[in-house]
């Protein structure tokens, strides 16, 4: 296969599976929605229903809370994946938990999902009010998948089965949804009332209930589209694993063969590649698949790279297309605060970039962002689940992209260096 068919083929693959997650507050009925979703598309046997049966009836919940916790106190706490297709295409289902404590659960669902549903609680919002203010989990569930880039965003308003008003509880909610939106510059895709334990607009659409007209949540996400490969930037190479000594026999000439999967761009045989943070050059000899046959490299896709020299490359090492990047030691950014102790300024992290861990100090908090009002206020700290902006001084330099261009170099992962807990989600400004 050639460059240009590769990139076409990676760039328009219509059978991968759309990868989303459903987000939300606690309780919003995020893993019964799942079990709906499953169970209605038949992609669910009928000894596994019966295996989550309760007194009779079907707890459509269970089929994603797997752990013995999650069982015992009704709650999700792990991010749970789940695999079914429609005709129309396939699917991979994330469910994420909605209890602040594991939101760093959620941004790790998040990060690489093609879509989010947020689930809206219509029986814990005062529906009659037309000027409602929405849980702060919801907010803050949103303001994530929009500043991790998730593509679509949708909003399912749950349980209007039980309210009184399901058309008039809509319709005060959707306001409230599209007021919040517009003022956190979102554009969700879709705003759809359901019956996540009855199935009312889940699968099949049901025009007219809650006065809606429109497609039903699953008809929304078999129109939605997988997020493409960063194939429009220059070629970043994060090296996961060396294999030193590849068998002369084999395609690499007995040459170490740099596994990894490609961050942006693309790599051919005769690219020219600048190693980070050695400095060395380099040109592409061979590029392998996962076969060990000949290919081209593509953004998202693994491949094992020979170069046509030995070079000092180590797992961690980064493979630039020179002259493309700015290696820089400082870094504006966007945190997601994940961890139980706040985020204080002059405390030193490891920050990991690709497979790259490096020490970061945080030089300075520049504001916190409220997720109740989304205006920016002043900080000297960030407490758990916070988001706000910083400034990091990093003991060496990082290939980095704006993460508004590019998901893959504008993302960061913060660890604690005594605990080894994740701290923080970190997004390049």
């Amino acid at each position: 296969m050639t460059a240009d068919a590769a990139l076409a083929h990676a760039e328009h693959d219509h059978d991968a599976a759309l990868r989303f997650i459903t987000c939300g507050s606690v309780d919003d009925g995020k893993s019964t929605l799942i079990g709906r979703l499953l169970v209605d598309s038949r992609a669910v046997l009928q000894d596994q229903l019966a295996s989550v049966s309760r007194s009779g009836e079907t707890d459509l919940a269970l089929l994603t809370d797997g752990l013995t916790a999650e069982r015992e106190q009704g709650i999700t706490i792990d991010v749970a994946y789940r695999y079914f297709a429609t005709p129309a295409r396939k699917f991979i289902i994330g469910d994420a938990p909605g209890h602040e404590q594991y939101t760093r659960n959620m941004v790790t669902a998040a990060s690489s999902a093609d879509a989010a549903v947020v689930l809206v609680d219509a029986t814990k919002l005062d529906w009659r009010d037309a000027g409602l203010t929405l849980l702060p989990q919801t907010r803050r569930h949103t303001l994530l998948c929009h500043l991790l880039r998730v593509p679509a965003i949708l909003f399912a308003v749950n349980k209007l089965d039980a309210v009184e008003d399901p058309a008039l509880a809509f319709a005060h909610i959707r306001g409230a949804l599209e007021t919040f939106a517009r003022a956190a510059g979102v554009q969700p895709r879709a705003i759809v009332p359901i019956s996540a334990l009855k199935g009312h607009n889940v699968v099949e659409a049901q025009p007219g209930w809650c006065g809606y007209q429109g497609h039903s949540l699953l008809q929304w996400l078999e129109q939605l589209d997988v997020t493409p490969p960063e194939t429009q930037e220059a070629a970043a190479f994060p090296v996961q694993w060396v294999e030193k000594f590849a068998s002369s026999a084999d395609t690499s000439q007995g040459r170490r063969v740099f596994w990894g999967r490609l961050a942006t761009g693309t790599l051919s045989p005769g690219d020219e590649v600048t190693v980070l943070p050695g400095g060395q050059t380099a040109r592409v000899a061979q590029v392998l698949n996962a076969v060990r046959e000949p290919a081209v490299g593509i953004a998202r896709h693994s491949a094992g790279v020979v170069l046509d020299r030995e070079v000092d490359v180590s797992r961690g090492d980064w493979l630039l297309s020179p002259g493309h990047f700015e290696p820089s030691r400082e870094l504006k950014a966007t945190v997601a605060w994940l961890d139980d102790e706040p985020l204080v300024a002059g405390r030193t992290y490891w920050a990991l970039h690709g497979h790259r861990w490096v020490k970061a100090r945080v030089r300075r908090i520049v504001h916190q962002l409220d997720v109740h009002t989304l205006a920016e206020e002043e900080a000297t700290q960030l407490a758990p689940n916070a988001i706000g902006e910083v400034e990091l001084q990093l003991q060496e330099p990082l290939a980095t992209l704006p993460y508004v261009r590019s998901r893959a170099l504008g993302a960061l992962v913060l660890v604690d260096t005594a605990s080894h807990k994740t701290a923080g989600a970190v997004l390049v400004a």
